[in-house]
């Protein structure tokens, strides 16, 4: 397969053949990636809305029946994981091993607050991180603990600020 140009002017004709084959392979193959990653691209998505008293108001003056339902909060802080349930004003501890959070007991006390009365049929979870600069939370770490939530069954994740908390514990 070419394409032939004629070049005409000084009496000769030039006639030159163009390979296409190997621009046509080249386009195949970037047509397979674009489609490839395209996919990969819709499924390794969280889906994370804003959550938390301080973004938009206080729910309470709106609606007072939502302040009686009891929210799940995550304070994720440089040496520990705090598991909050507000209303009751209940609070877990989960001290990172080694340096690093411990992502199977957190996953373990998810588990059993999602199979507890309060949350059994509730998808929804506050996470935020206490992150300064002198003891900084690694991004990783808000991003498993996201992960975790999602894989215990709280898809609706909602991120926030430490104050937004509906459940923060006072140190």
């Amino acid at each position: 397969m070419g394409a032939a140009v004629g070049v005409g002017g000084s009496g000769r004709d030039v006639n030159v053949d163009l390979n296409i084959i190997p621009f046509i392979d080249l386009m195949s193959c970037l047509t397979a990636f674009l489609l490839v990653t395209a996919v990969w691209v819709n499924t390794a998505r969280l889906n994370v809305e804003p959550k938390g008293k301080s973004r938009g108001g206080d729910p309470c003056l709106d609606t007072p029946e939502k302040c009686e339902e009891p929210k799940l909060s995550v304070l994720v802080e440089p040496e520990h994981i705090w598991i909050g349930v507000s209303r009751v004003n209940e609070f877990e501890k989960i001290p990172h091993v080694g340096g690093k959070p411990d992502w199977s007991r957190f996953e373990e006390r998810l588990k059993a607050q999602k199979a507890s009365a309060f949350f059994l049929d509730k998808t929804e979870i506050e996470i935020a991180a206490n992150s300064t600069k002198t003891s900084p939370v690694q991004y990783q770490s808000l991003v498993a603990a996201m992960d975790v939530a999602v894989k215990v069954g709280f898809a609706d994740v909602g991120l926030t600020d430490p104050d937004g908390l509906s459940a923060r514990p006072t140190l």
